[in-house]
C-alpha cells in the first residue's frame, strides 16, 4: 500500500478528519484497571462487586431450550416468531400490568445495544437533544453522541427545554442508585412527555428486583390509561434469569415506533439468534426461577449492607435493582482505592455523572462465598 502522503487517510485511522471514538466519553470500566490488579493481590484474592455481571448458573429449563434450538441452519428474523412475541406479551400482561399485542414488540440483541444505538435508529441527529438522568446509566449518554444529538442531564423535567428534546430516558429501578420512581411520579413523565410530542423511553431492565419498594412500568393501565403512544419500554433478561451472556432482552411499547425500529433493524441486520430467542420464551414463561433468584440476592443484600453501614458508609435509595449506593462523603476514588485494599472492587460514583462523586456503586452478584469473605474484611 503506498504511504502517498495525499492519500486521505481510512476512517479510523490517526489523522482523519474525525472519528467516531472521538465523539465519545472515555471507556469507564479501563479507569478502574489500576484499583483492579491492587485487589487481586489481596492474599484471599478480589471480591469483584464493580461490574455487575451474574455469576449463578443460567436455570436448567433455559438451556434445554437453548440446546434444543441449536440446529436452526436458516436466518432467523429480526422480529422473531409471532409466538416469542406473544409470549413476551403474556409476560408484559402478568407482571407489568401492561395490555399490549405482538404487534408493538421487538427482541433485541442486549438492551445496552439497543441504548446505544435508538437515537441513530430513529433519525435523531444535530440540533436534537437526549435527556436522562443526572445520574445514570452512561450508555444514554454513549447514544446521544453516536448520532451527533447534544446530550443532556435532568434533575427535574421542568429544566429541560421541550422544544429541542425529542428522546426522554427514564430509569426506574435506576442504575445506579436503586432509586424506584413512583407511580404519580411516572405519570407526571408521561404527561409531560405528550404534552410536549416527545417520545419517553423507559428503562425497566430492574423491575423484578424491588426490594424496599414495589417498582411499576409505564406501560401499566394505571400510568398510561392503557394508551402506549409516545411509550417504549426496555427489558432485559440478563439481571432477573442470569443470561448476560445470552444477550435477551426486548423493547416494546407504541406500535407505529417498533415498526419503524423494526424496518431500520431489518436493513441492519440486528437479529437475535434463533437458539436465545427460543431461550428468552422459556424463561419469561416461567416465574418460579425468578423468585429462586431474588433470594439469593436478597440474602447477598442483606449481607452487605450490614457490613457496610458496620464499615461507617451511608446508604441511599437502593430500595431496588442489584445495588447498594454508598458513601463515606468523601471522594469516589478514595473509598474505591481504600476498598482495592482489602481486595474489595467497587464502581466509582462519578462513572455515572458528576452528583455521584461521593459515592460508590456495590453490586451484589458476586456469589456467596465472595460476599461473606467480602464482609469478614469490612468487620475486620
Amino acid at each position: 500500500m503506498s504511504n502517498d502522503s495525499t492519500h486521505a487517510p481510512l476512517p479510523g485511522h490517526p489523522g482523519a478528519a474525525r472519528r467516531v471514538s472521538d465523539l465519545l466519553p472515555v471507556f469507564p470500566w479501563d479507569k478502574l484497571e489500576p484499583y483492579k490488579r491492587t485487589a487481586l493481590a489481596h492474599p484471599d484474592g478480589l471480591c469483584d462487586f464493580s461490574v455487575g455481571t451474574p455469576v449463578d448458573p443460567v436455570p436448567e429449563l433455559i438451556q434445554k431450550a437453548l440446546a434444543a434450538h441449536t440446529d436452526t441452519p436458516g436466518y432467523p428474523t429480526v422480529w422473531g416468531p409471532v409466538e416469542l412475541r406473544e409470549t413476551i406479551a403474556g409476560w408484559l400482561r402478568r407482571r407489568l400490568g401492561a395490555e399490549i399485542g405482538p404487534e408493538a414488540i421487538l427482541p433485541t440483541v442486549g438492551s445496552k445495544e439497543l441504548v446505544a444505538w435508538l437515537p441513530t435508529q430513529l433519525g435523531l441527529g444535530p440540533g436534537d437533544q437526549v435527556a436522562y438522568p443526572k445520574l445514570a446509566y452512561p450508555t444514554y449518554e454513549v447514544g446521544a453522541r453516536l448520532c451527533g444529538a447534544e446530550p443532556v442531564e435532568y434533575g427535574e423535567l421542568d429544566e429541560l427545554d421541550p422544544s429541542r428534546v425529542r428522546l426522554l430516558w427514564l430509569n426506574s429501578p435506576s442504575n445506579p442508585t436503586g432509586r424506584v420512581l413512583t407511580a404519580d411520579q411516572l405519570r407526571a413523565a408521561v404527561a409531560w412527555a405528550r404534552e410536549h410530542r416527545v417520545l419517553l423511553v423507559s428503562d425497566e431492565c430492574y423491575l423484578e428486583l424491588g426490594w424496599e419498594a414495589e417498582p411499576v412500568s409505564v406501560l401499566d393501565q394505571a400510568v398510561c390509561g392503557g394508551d402506549h403512544e409516545g411509550l417504549l419500554v426496555v427489558h432485559s433478561l440478563s439481571k432477573r434469569s442470569n443470561l448476560a451472556g445470552y444477550r435477551a432482552s426486548f423493547v416494546a411499547g407504541d406500535p407505529v415506533v417498533v415498526k419503524e425500529l423494526l424496518e431500520v433493524r431489518k436493513h441492519g441486520g440486528m437479529i437475535v439468534p434463533a437458539p436465545v430467542q427460543a431461550a428468552t420464551a422459556a424463561a419469561l414463561a416461567d416465574d418460579a426461577h425468578v423468585e429462586e433468584q431474588r433470594g439469593r440476592y436478597a440474602a447477598r443484600r442483606s449481607a452487605l449492607r450490614a457490613a457496610l453501614e458496620g464499615y461507617g458508609f451511608r446508604i441511599e435509595h437502593s430500595e431496588a435493582s442489584l445495588y447498594l449506593w454508598a458513601t463515606q462523603g468523601r471522594p469516589c476514588w478514595e473509598t474505591v482505592a481504600e476498598l482495592a485494599e482489602l481486595g474489595i472492587l467497587v464502581a466509582p460514583g462519578d462513572f455515572y455523572g458528576p452528583a455521584g462523586a461521593e459515592f460508590v456503586r456495590v453490586a451484589f452478584t458476586a456469589t456467596d462465598e465472595r460476599v461473606a469473605s467480602a464482609v469478614e474484611r469490612l468487620k475486620r
